[in-house]
């Protein structure tokens, strides 16, 4: 039988890892107690400590085990073998490799960005610093004028600040009055304290500029990332100048109570100061309040939007019609005048919730909330949905509500809109239809006469005609029909949520 391929090229003389591992454990731990002498030896002679190169030898045996090749080629196999030495050295060169590729990398891509960013901090720094010891260089004649000209500045802002409250005041008083439009007039807004004397007027119109558009993104691969990436060190490095400069020239004013107990023009711009910022707080507390009240007026018509059948979300939209455009968020927009923030975004979201009270005002005006006929009189012989037909007595669906009166009592338009059907049409008889916009329809038949023409447009409450009898119907009446977006729907919920704001 003959021996395996493997083990007739293995050097016999070779020692196996197994062997060297061995090896190096007893000359780094000592011989292994097996014998009487042995055993006393250890217990008289203290074991010595293992040499760090001994150590180092043993660690490398361990991790890079004797590895062999074998190459057959021609019918012979031949064999390479790769000692715990040249491995090592071959891993060593391997990480120095790779570690010299990614430092040449890093200086080549980032070594110019870190440079140029570096030199505009030290231009900074140099700036700040020259600007700095051109102040201490002032005497206190000059120091003592600009304290002045800096107290008349800051009376100044309080007065544009106050100015700003008779601005704010203005927009309350436009958003009471789409209060009162929207039926809400009870909730009233919150009002400044200086109101009482102000006038509505064009003054009270505020400049916003949008900051710069954002570029919007065309790919899902975040825009920032090179920022982000070199965002870290330059924060650590603005930090460490920071606290060189406060080291180097420390601020004078920093107590400032002592400071102010010796020199009246600080006195006195510390008081305008607190002035301004209490003025700027109750100004951005209005505007978060007034919000919160508009925001209540808009539920509260959203409201009734859905008492009457109708998805708020669905008839917003159709309120909106078409809208678009890049997405700016309010800390990219800023009201000319004022650097407050907080009071920005307070301001922007009242105006925002105003526009769209305003917007649902108006579409409501265009809602039939209102009952064709004077209840005085008039009685609801049918109402909507399934019932037995008068003439078949058969079950049936009936599509509106019928109010049974005297013949000849007059018909009104329930809202605004523009006579799109007057005539007869079949079982209606005496028919007129008029379109609301917004998807709203609603049609008034069985009429005696017509009093409106075809695309003529009609207020609400116009006279559309006489009640009668035309048609399938089988008393004087006037049958009452809502549609929305085709579909019928049941006037008499159109009438009761009315009631909450008519």
């Amino acid at each position: 039988m003959k021996k395996p391929l493997k083990s007739f090229w293995r050097r016999p003389h070779a020692p196996q890892p197994a062997a060297r591992a061995l090896f190096w454990h007893r000359r780094v731990t000592g011989p292994r107690p097996g014998t009487p002498r042995e055993e006393t030896a250890a217990h008289e002679m203290p074991q010595p400590k293992p040499k760090l190169l001994e150590r180092a030898w043993l660690w490398v045996h361990n991790t890079f085990p004797e590895r062999q090749i074998y190459i057959r080629s021609d019918g012979r196999v031949q064999f390479f073998t790769f000692g715990p030495s040249l491995q090592a050295t071959l891993a060593g060169l391997l990480l120095i490799f790779l570690g010299w590729v990614v430092f040449a990398t890093v200086n080549v891509v980032f070594k110019d960005r870190i440079i140029a960013a570096k030199d505009h901090r030290y231009q900074q720094m140099q700036a700040a610093y020259e600007n700095k010891v051109t102040d201490l260089q002032v005497s206190y004649d000059e120091l003592n004028a600009a304290l002045v000209a800096a107290r008349d500045r800051f009376k100044a802002s309080a007065d544009a600040l106050q100015t700003k409250q008779n601005a704010i005041a203005g927009f309350l008083n436009r958003a009471n009055q789409a209060q009162v439009t929207a039926g809400g007039a009870n909730a009233a807004l919150p009002q400044p304290a200086s109101s009482a004397n102000m006038e509505d007027g064009g003054s009270s119109q505020l400049l916003v500029m949008p900051g710069p558009a954002q570029p919007q993104p065309r790919t899902t691969r975040p825009s920032g990332f090179k920022a982000s990436f070199l965002q870290a060190p330059y924060r650590r490095a603005a930090a460490f100048f920071q606290s060189l400069k406060e080291r180097v020239f420390p601020n004078p004013l920093r107590d400032m109570a002592a400071v102010y107990a010796r020199h009246p023009g600080l006195h006195a711009l510390d008081q305008e100061t607190q002035r301004v910022a209490h003025i700027g707080d109750n100004e951005t507390s209005l505007m978060a309040k007034t919000e919160s009240a508009l925001d209540q007026d808009v539920n509260g018509l959203r409201n009734v939007v859905r008492l009457a059948g109708i998805n708020p979300d669905g008839f917003s939209r159709k309120i909106a019609g078409g809208e678009g455009g890049p997405d700016i968020s309010f800390d990219q927009v800023r009201i000319e005048g004022i650097s407050d923030p907080g009071f920005t975004r307070a301001y922007l979201g009242a105006a925002a919730v105003l526009d769209e009270l305003n917007g649902l005002s108006a579409a409501m005006s265009h809602v039939p909330l209102a009952p064709p006929v004077s209840t005085a009189g008039f009685d609801k012989s049918s109402g909507f949905g399934a019932r037995i037909d008068p003439f078949t007595r058969r079950y049936a669906f009936h599509s509106g509500v019928d109010f049974a009166g005297p013949w000849g009592s007059a018909v009104h338009a329930t809202a605004p809109g523009t006579v799109i059907f007057a005539g007869n049409r079949g079982g209606y008889g005496n028919m007129v239809e008029i379109d609301h916009g917004y998807g709203i329809h609603t049609r008034y038949g069985h009429l005696s006469t017509i009093s409106v023409r075809l695309g003529s447009w009609v207020g609400k409450g116009a006279s559309l005609g006489r009640v009668g009898s035309t048609g399938r119907s089988t008393g004087p009446h006037v049958h009452y029909e809502v549609w929305y977006d085709d579909v019928a729907k049941n006037p008499s919920n159109f009438i009761e949520a009315g009631r909450h704001v008519l």
